[in-house]
């Protein structure tokens, strides 16, 4: 494995949901077959996720197994209210809290994604260089990395994994609301820490 998450697309499909409620039917029955199906398809989602958040690697991989454990245990919890990809997110969301609070310091430089990651790849005008596109992202390495730990969750929610305001809602257990206001106060703080970006559209 590399020192950095892989970078995964975005929240589920709607195939993609209705396989995973097979899945979980089948974890719920004590399928290990089906439980192993759903660990790889979600290992790197929740390892990006849970990193985000706590910022180091060996603490994300421990919180991709704890959130995977939970799953087993408790997949006959799951109530068909929202995505399965809602529900899973939403136990990696706590636990990654827990772990981010018990970690003594950071131990590593957060990154964001891989240098070939698709969320960051380079965009259609060719005069901008690798080194420009490098920069740009260790600027927003280092934003992300100076957001509160809830106000980071929203925001990688919603520009790396595509959910709604609602959906975040559901993951993070809190009012619509509450969400938009932890928008808010991010975009702030990403922009008066990033002034250099000179843009609106955070």
């Amino acid at each position: 494995m590399t020192d950095r998450p892989k970078v995964v697309p975005g929240k589920t499909s709607v195939a993609d949901d209705v396989l995973d409620r097979e899945l979980l039917d089948g974890v719920r029955g004590g399928n290990r077959g089906a439980f192993h199906e759903l660990y790889v398809k979600y290992y790197h989602l929740l390892l990006r996720f849970i990193y985000r958040i706590t910022g180091q690697l060996e603490t994300a991989q421990e919180g991709v197994n704890d959130v995977m454990l939970v799953v087993w245990r408790s997949a006959a919890a799951f109530e068909g209210k929202s995505r399965v990809s809602t529900w899973i997110l939403g136990i990696a969301y706590r636990k990654a809290l827990k772990l981010r609070q018990g970690a003594r310091r950071w131990t590593e430089r957060f990154k964001a994604a891989d240098a070939d990651s698709d969320e960051l790849s380079a965009p259609a005008d060719e005069h901008i260089s690798r080194t420009d596109l490098r920069d740009l992202r260790d600027l927003l390495d280092h934003g992300m990395r100076n957001l509160p730990a809830k106000q980071r969750a929203v925001v990688e929610l919603t520009y790396f994994y595509g959910y709604s305001y609602e959906e975040i809602a559901a993951i993070v257990d809190c009012p619509v609301n509450t969400v938009k206001t932890r928008m808010f106060h991010a975009r702030a703080r990403l922009k008066s820490l990033l002034p250099s970006l000179g843009r609106d559209d955070l």
